[in-house]
């Protein structure tokens, strides 16, 4: 089965929470065991696209049974930028995807957004991009003509931190209970940084 990481959280000494969103059954999570090694830490980093099998379990969640990657990314994970925007990216799906809803269409979309993050050679955007879809994916498409601001792609930093701004107060208008991600303070960090550079 296909699955999004969207997080792992830790729950016990050895087991910790994987939230996912699959695309055969939408966002689901899985019990995780005897996670230790680094390497296996690194499997389950946000937006890995896996391949994953799960035993199933009389207990609250099931368990995933073996996991591997379906796509290996060449820079997602290695690269400042890139991980800092599927950091984001991730943070966003684990506040809007919160029902059990095959949606194959949403879930492509996440995985061509996945690729694109990877190979493109200017990552700053994809973020942005990525909330103007997400919007029409989720119901709420934004309007060229109420608001226009948030549909050109910024060129400089300063125009790119207020869009990112305004989309996500666009989204917290229409989804209950949206919170601002935490990561976004750490994305524009790390923007800041590299733009001086």
């Amino acid at each position: 089965m296909l699955a999004i990481v969207i997080s792992l959280q830790p729950y016990s000494d050895r087991a910790h929470i994987l939230h996912t969103y699959t695309r055969d059954h939408g966002r689901m999570n899985y019990m995780l065991y005897g996670l230790g090694k680094k390497k296996s830490q690194a499997l389950y980093a946000p937006l890995s696209l896996l391949e994953i099998e799960v035993s199933p379990s009389t207990k609250a969640l099931p368990s995933v049974k073996e996991a591997h990657l379906a796509f290996v990314p060449q820079h997602l994970h290695t690269d400042m930028s890139r991980q800092t925007v599927a950091l984001f990216i991730a943070e966003v799906l684990f506040r809007t995807l919160r029902h059990p809803m095959a949606d194959e269409a949403l879930f492509d979309f996440i995985a061509t957004t996945i690729h694109i993050l990877d190979s493109t050679e200017q990552p700053e955007n994809i973020h942005l991009a990525f909330l103007i879809q997400l919007a029409t994916h989720l119901g709420f498409a934004i309007s060229e003509e109420a608001h226009p601001e948030l549909l050109t792609l910024p060129q400089n930093r300063q125009a790119r931190q207020r869009q990112l701004r305004g989309l996500c107060d666009y989204f917290a208008r229409h989804i209950d209970g949206w919170q601002t991600p935490l990561s976004l303070e750490i994305l524009t960090e790390v923007f800041t940084t590299l733009s001086d550079q």
